[in-house]
């Protein structure tokens, strides 16, 4: 192989025997000075859209429908079924989601918070279920019912005072207190 060579006039590469040889051009970039420099505006960037998702939740067609007491099923069996099943979630002995149907986003999670603490401080050893001693029922108005209901569990009696809704076809816990 030979030897290249350039002469300031000419283009930078040469042929010889087949190859060609080109100079290795200067890898260093440019040095640009303060006033060369570009100060321009900084390249757009979309902002965010402002939307309203929350604002579709007061349409009265898509939210949840109040249903009269006339269109729902009795509400004292209902409630000792419920009471039993409360208690029971609540002292551990019942999964919580299977109140999730029956109880407001509310109710469940204080409910779920309790049976998770139950869980972890429960013995093992057969467990009897709750019982039911005593429902009453109130109406205050058309779709509403206030009851209280007292269960024994585990010798122990507890009272609890329970706000039903008629929402959706269905009867709904929209409040609960466990004395």
């Amino acid at each position: 192989m030979t030897r290249a060579t350039t002469t300031p006039g000419q283009t930078g590469t040469s042929t010889r025997d087949g190859f060609t040889v080109r100079r290795i051009p200067q890898t260093a970039p440019r040095i640009i000075s303060a006033d060369e420099a570009w100060h321009g505006e900084p390249p757009y960037a979309q902002d965010a859209l402002a939307l309203d998702f929350f604002g579709a939740r007061d349409d009265e067609d898509f939210g949840r429908q109040p249903t009269r007491t006339s269109l729902l099923p009795e509400p004292a069996p209902l409630v000792g079924r419920l009471a039993q099943a409360i208690v029971e979630v609540v002292s551990g002995q019942r999964p919580a989601p299977q109140l999730i149907r029956h109880t407001a986003p509310t109710i469940y999670s204080v409910i779920a918070r309790q049976a998770m603490v139950a869980g972890r401080r429960r013995t093992p050893g057969p467990r009897r279920s709750a019982v039911v001693r005593r429902v009453r029922v109130c109406e205050p108005a058309d779709g509403i019912v206030e009851a209280c209901a007292v269960v024994v569990s585990h010798g122990r009696v507890r009272a609890l005072a329970l706000r039903l809704e008629g929402l959706d076809g269905r009867w709904l816990v929209t409040a609960l207190t466990i004395g």
